[in-house]
């Protein structure tokens, strides 16, 4: 099995896994307008296919807030680490950028992914229509870059 590399990747890039995985039920187009100004996204490649993306960007209620979002790994490639790679890549660059607490809507099924990542659920599981059960956790840095 060849290895994987993480990458930083263009949001364009992400999409179709995005959509795939994600949000079936949305076009390109659509996907692309909810995408939040000044989000950055990594990949993870296995050879040349892209397996896994995420996207991070300066998002919450106070200063140094950054969100995580439009995890998705591809079915085929799940429980190979992909998913942690880019997590650990999105932590780090919000990191590096002044972030000093993260945040996300995790899927329910994606929950032990974060939490073995330091995150923590700061909310009781809530339904997000057409999309399924998620729940809200956070991971505070320690020094914000």
């Amino acid at each position: 099995m060849p290895k994987l590399d993480v990458r930083s990747v263009t949001l364009a890039q992400t999409r179709e896994l995005r959509r795939d995985v994600l949000r079936p039920y949305m076009t390109m187009e659509e996907l692309a307008e909810h995408e939040p100004n000044g989000a950055v996204a990594f990949g993870v490649f296995q050879g040349v296919e892209l397996v896994a993306v995420g996207l991070v960007g300066p998002e919450g209620e106070t200063l140094g807030d950054w969100r995580i979002r439009g995890m998705a790994t591809a079915p085929h490639a799940r429980g190979r680490g992909a998913g942690t790679k880019v997590l650990q890549a999105l932590v780090q660059h919000a990191t590096d950028n002044g972030a000093t607490r993260l945040w996300c809507n995790a899927r329910t099924p994606a929950r032990s992914l974060y939490e073995r990542a330091g995150f923590v659920a700061t909310s009781d599981e809530f339904e997000t229509p057409r999309i399924g059960p998620h729940y809200r956790m956070e991971l505070r840095t320690t020094d914000g870059g």
